[in-house]
């Protein structure tokens, strides 16, 4: 096992993950300490490197594409302190660096992992449930539908139109930006059948937010809702419930009946639709229905 312990955070691996702890310390961003402790495994891993400065060093972990919803959620915009993929390290304490780089690094060898994208989140998301206040509003997410409330500042038009609760069903894509410079930035929610998309502030299905401290917090929400969302490599969903209305259920991946008719594709369909029915993008229903043409078919 290998483990460097700072004021910014622990991280500690034991050959199959990295467990990552935040520090006490008052320097540790509120996003970080809300977020708690993440288990990292092995095989969500693409790489780890340090970096030493003239007083202190940055250990980094890259996580593989479409690993962490988190991540997916943020754009990588999150900034060093509220990245929890990074740990500042005293410069007394390189070598242990060093050190834990090389674990994890010839563990990564051993193992073969592969570091290209991946297919389906290996990272759980934060916790639930889950309720933030910042900007122009508070979202709040139980697992099943996101509670959008306004306060004071919200514009009066957005205002007056009052809560929004939106099924976590209705939800086709939710991100996460800072604000940048001049331009504020949101928490955004896209919803099946919505308007195109206004300024955070008049779009009823995002919160404003204006660059104070609890802004990052909002990411928290975002990566919640994309942890349960279909992963970006699933197929569409739309694609696969029209597939499934108009008997063609059989190809989530590929609407056609087409010339995969041997025994090996059609379990592998029945495989994919399991996974669909698993994250929530088809219903008990449409789930029964595609299975049924596949075992005909079979």
């Amino acid at each position: 096992m290998a483990e460097i312990i700072q004021k910014d955070g622990t991280w500690t691996f034991d050959g199959d993950a990295l467990r990552l702890t935040p520090g006490r310390d008052k320097s540790v961003s509120l996003l970080r300490r809300t977020l708690g402790e993440l288990v990292v495994p092995l095989g969500a891993l693409a790489g780890i490197s340090f970096e030493q400065g003239k007083r202190a060093g940055r250990l980094r972990l890259r996580l593989r594409d479409g690993a962490d919803p988190l991540l997916h959620a943020t754009g990588g915009r999150l900034t060093e302190p509220n990245d929890p993929y990074q740990l500042l390290v005293e410069s007394d304490r390189y070598g242990v660096a060093e050190y834990f780089v090389d674990e994890v690094r010839n563990a990564l060898l051993l193992a073969e992992v592969s570091p290209d994208p991946v297919t389906e989140y290996l990272l759980p998301g934060p916790p639930l449930p889950l309720s933030v206040s910042a900007g122009d509003g508070t979202a709040s997410f139980d697992g099943e539908t996101v509670r959008l409330e306004w306060n004071w500042k919200t514009e009066d038009a957005k205002a007056a139109a009052g809560a929004r609760t939106l099924a976590l069903g209705d939800i086709t894509a939710v991100e996460w930006l800072p604000a940048a410079g001049l331009e504020n930035g949101c928490l955004r929610l896209t919803v099946r059948n919505a308007p195109a998309k206004t300024p955070p502030k008049y779009d009823p299905n995002a919160v404003e937010l204006w660059g104070f401290k609890k802004d990052p917090l909002m990411a928290l929400v975002a990566a919640a809702v994309q942890a349960r969302l279909p992963h970006p490599s699933a197929p569409a969903a739309d694609a696969v419930r029209d597939a499934v209305r108009t008997g063609q259920a059989g190809a989530p991946g590929q609407l056609a009946p087409a010339a995969e008719n041997d025994h090996d594709a059609l379990l592998r369909r029945l495989r994919e639709l399991g996974e669909l029915h698993r994250t929530g993008v088809l219903t008990e229903e449409e789930f029964t229905l595609a299975k049924q043409a596949i075992l005909k078919r079979m």
